[in-house]
């Protein structure tokens, strides 16, 4: 069992002021793997003096050093990837294909997008032409507060440390506490490096502890989180005396709309985009909408697919599905799926309970609603589990209605081949992302939503921006 109680202070490992102990559970084994320690104020202080004591020599560096400390930590990474996607694997019960295969390599497709987007950041540079002598820095916002989630442990340390670094910020990185193991070996790796002392620390705690800490913290320049809609709303709150920035990425209820005339595979990716990481993503096409004259034969497709995924140990090869990440999260899906039942929905495949042949781990049997209407609770709930939800629709506008009848705004789908009304469909559904025929949008495209999916854009260069304030000159010579 891992024993690591110590956080990342100031360039070394220190003990916690007091001791709280916290264990980690294998959700496929419900086995404690590990035990660490929650924070407390002495710590979270220390922590941020030794940011802001870094921040004046860190931020005036020049941006070709820092981008050059960036690439050292990918180096050193390149020969502990191995240990990333097992520490993710034990934490948070992504199989081992997953977890090596996509959750892992998060890290370096982050830091190598933070790179390449820092050559488009205008640093330094005129207002422009007829205005002589005005000029506009943009320049690191100051120490800033970092607190990621379990579901994609490194993807989301990654997309905000090392575009906070090459923008010139020192940080204190919170990890979630349920799934800190990556967090831990992320700091290692950046004490490997050899990142300057105080310009990364981490510190390991709970929301209503360290996450309260820094959103309250007056030497916090700005709080970046990733995580449900409800803690964000309380670190909004929390962060409004100090007046400090918020940026946040949350919750999504994503629309997939399935017009006729989609691919023939359209409807098996979106239930396997669904069902990916145990339907623990915030972007996942959870409702997915379908043209009637398509509709019966997408709900039988569906139902094929979903019951088709095998459910199993993480530590086997393959293409199946894990656990979800906690006993709490596992209730939460059950009750939700009772929910589905109890609204009419017709169940299809799956339901309540553990799949058959499992007798422990917090798994999930994938699950289909069909007939489901839009005011249920579990199409506008973000149920955070392997769970789609299957609605009708008469024609275009009637599909932009239901899709855009979401307190979310994170990513919608369009599956078409009518390239014009693709293009109408994006114009017209109201969310930060939309993804068209199962097509990526790009690298260094940015990540992120509005209404309560929250306001922040990771990657590319609004990514770095996000970290940076302008500063507005007159006379320059």
């Amino acid at each position: 069992m891992i024993d690591n109680k110590q956080f990342y202070i100031n360039g070394a490992w220190v003990n916690p002021t007091t001791a709280r102990d916290y264990p980690v559970i294998d959700p496929a084994t419900e086995e404690q793997v590990a035990i660490i320690s929650l924070g407390d104020q002495a710590d979270t202080d220390a922590a941020v003096a030794a940011a802001g004591a870094a921040f004046a020599d860190w931020s005036t560096r020049p941006v070709a050093d820092r981008i050059a400390m960036v690439e050292k930590v990918m180096q050193v990474y390149e020969a502990r990837a191995a240990e990333m996607g097992e520490a993710i694997r034990q934490e948070m019960g992504a199989p081992h294909d997953l977890a090596h295969g996509s959750q892992a390599p998060c890290l370096p497709w982050a830091l190598e997008d933070a790179v390449a987007a820092a050559d488009k950041i205008h640093w330094d540079a005129p207002l422009g032409d007829g205005t002589p002598g005005a000029h506009i820095l943009h320049e690191a916002i100051g120490v800033v507060g970092l607190i990621t989630p379990w579901n994609w442990p490194i993807s989301q340390i990654a997309l905000k440390v090392f575009p906070a670094m090459i923008a010139g910020c020192t940080m204190v990185l919170k990890p979630s506490e349920e799934a800190p193991l990556s967090g831990l070996l992320f700091a290692d790796i950046m004490h490997q490096a050899g990142v300057p002392a105080g310009v990364f620390n981490m510190v390991n705690g709970d929301g209503p502890g360290v996450g309260q800490q820094l959103s309250t913290h007056e030497d916090i320049a700005m709080i970046s989180f990733t995580g449900s809609t409800r803690a964000g709303r309380l670190i909004s709150k929390a962060a409004a005396e100090t007046l400090k920035q918020v940026r946040l990425e949350l919750g999504g209820k994503g629309a997939n709309v399935v017009f006729a005339d989609a691919a023939d595979n359209a409807v098996e990716k979106g239930v396997r985009h669904c069902m990916n990481n145990s339907g623990q993503s915030c972007n996942a096409p959870t409702r997915m909408l379908v043209e009637a004259s398509r509709y019966d034969a997408a709900v039988a497709e569906a139902t094929e697919v979903a019951a088709s995924i095998k459910v199993g140990p993480t530590t086997e090869a393959g293409r199946h599905m894990g656990p979800v990440v906690n006993k709490t999260q596992w209730e939460k899906i059950q009750g939700m799926i009772q929910v589905g039942i109890d609204e009419g929905a017709r169940m299809t495949t799956g339901g309540t309970g553990l799949p058959e042949n499992v007798n422990r781990g917090f798994y999930v049997k994938p699950t289909i609603f069909a007939d489901v209407t839009n005011d249920m609770r579990v199409a506008q709930e973000e149920i955070f589990g392997p769970v789609l939800v299957m609605i009708p629709f008469k024609d275009e506008a009637d599909a932009i209605r239901i899709a855009n009848d979401t307190p979310y705004g994170l990513t919608n789908y369009v599956q078409s081949k009518d390239g014009p009304k693709r293009n109408r469909m994006a114009r017209a559904l109201k969310a930060g992302m939309i993804e068209m025929n199962h097509q990526s949008r790009g690298n260094g495209a940015p990540f992120g939503g509005i209404k309560l999916s929250g306001l922040a854009r990771e990657g590319g260069v609004w990514g770095i921006e996000e970290y940076l304030v302008s500063k507005s000159i007159s006379g320059w010579d």
